[in-house]
């Protein structure tokens, strides 16, 4: 029987400027769409799941065609709420050699912005739900966003559903009066499995990595004591894992994770992605990959290792979405990775 995963997040509508273009460049934006949960549904779509994403929605032309898009992979659209007048936005400035790239949100007052606790019925969202992912986005956005995202987690846990939490620290949101440190803790402690970055940590949780998080160089010994603390911290917490990106430039990172559980700390292989075509949604990929490796492989270094080659791969595909399938990511992740063309 298929794996059922709910997602609960902004979608927003991704106008990019073409290639690497700088915005204005030319009279041009790509039009797609995107947003931290409705990624990973995609991702848990296309590995064989039952995906289904949550969110609130305009009735107009743009949210349909939204919504058309996510049917096209696979994901249940039944339980999104139309309400509310506008779809959120993200501009994407594409970033090359030592030009980083950049991105500028205009999604004040958007649909999911203005949701309630109550607006949606969890109980029956989760019924025969497996797993249950939201991202510190979400609660970012507005007090009530994180409200019911809280709403959504007590849900989940109380049927017995499993829950993940990409931290996903954006300075740029957090701007409703409260810090990030101040409402995040609240939903890690509802957390099941915890993904974050350095920086996530720091700026969510207030705990400090011994590393320099703008400098792109790691240290496995300060992840090591990071995801202790972190577990110390957060008893509930089954498992926390870390991406780890190395920036040597926009087009060349070296990528890897690490994850601590109650067997220990493990620390993936490390893909070094060469002239990378869109890192938007990498992490993203990584969530995607790892809710199936939990879900279907037989341990917690199976599932990383999977999460990392699926989300190496994702730098190879614009758009936020990874349009990979599971045995592409297996195919990578048992070392082909010459890239040469498959006849």
């Amino acid at each position: 029987m298929s794996k059922k995963v709910v997602t609960f997040g902004e979608i927003m509508l991704r106008l990019k400027s073409p290639g690497m273009e700088r915005f204005g460049q030319s009279p041009a934006l790509e039009m797609t769409f995107g947003g931290g949960e409705a990624n990973v549904a995609v991702s848990a779509a296309n590995y064989g799941m039952d995906a289904m994403f949550v969110t609130a929605l305009p009735k107009n032309d743009i949210a349909d065609v939204c919504i058309r898009e996510l049917r096209s992979f696979g994901v249940d659209t039944s339980k999104i709420r139309r309400s509310g007048s506008r779809i959120g936005v993200y501009y994407l400035e594409g970033g090359a050699n030592q030009r980083a790239s950049k991105v500028i949100y205009d999604r004040d007052h958007s649909s999911v912005s203005e949701v309630q606790p109550g607006d949606f019925d969890w109980q029956d969202i989760f019924a025969g739900a497996d797993w249950f992912h939201v991202t510190g986005i979400t609660p970012a956005i507005t007090q009530n966003c994180a409200d019911v995202a809280i709403e959504a987690m007590k849900a989940a846990r109380s049927l017995g559903v499993k829950v993940s939490m990409d931290l996903n620290y954006r300075a740029k949101l957090w701007q409703y009066g409260k810090k990030s440190s101040e409402v995040m803790p609240e939903l890690v402690r509802l957390t099941d499995v915890l993904i974050a970055n350095e920086e996530d940590c720091q700026k969510s949780l207030g705990i400090e990595a011994a590393a320099d998080v703008e400098s792109g160089e790691l240290s496995q010994s300060a992840y090591e004591q990071l995801t202790a603390r972190v577990l110390e911290l957060y008893p509930n917490l089954e498992r926390i894992a870390i991406t780890l990106r190395e920036s040597l430039s926009a087009d060349m990172n070296d990528w890897s994770a690490c994850i601590r559980d109650d067997q220990g700390f493990y620390r993936t292989r490390v893909y070094e992605i060469r002239d990378i075509v869109d890192r938007v949604g990498g992490g993203d990929s990584f969530c995607g990959g790892l809710i199936y490796g939990l879900l279907h492989l037989e341990d917690s270094h199976q599932a990383l290792e999977f999460a990392v080659a699926a989300s190496c791969l994702k730098h190879s595909i614009m758009g936020d979405y990874n349009r990979v399938s599971v045995s592409e990511v297996e195919k990578l992740m048992k070392g082909d990775a010459t890239g040469r063309v498959q006849r």
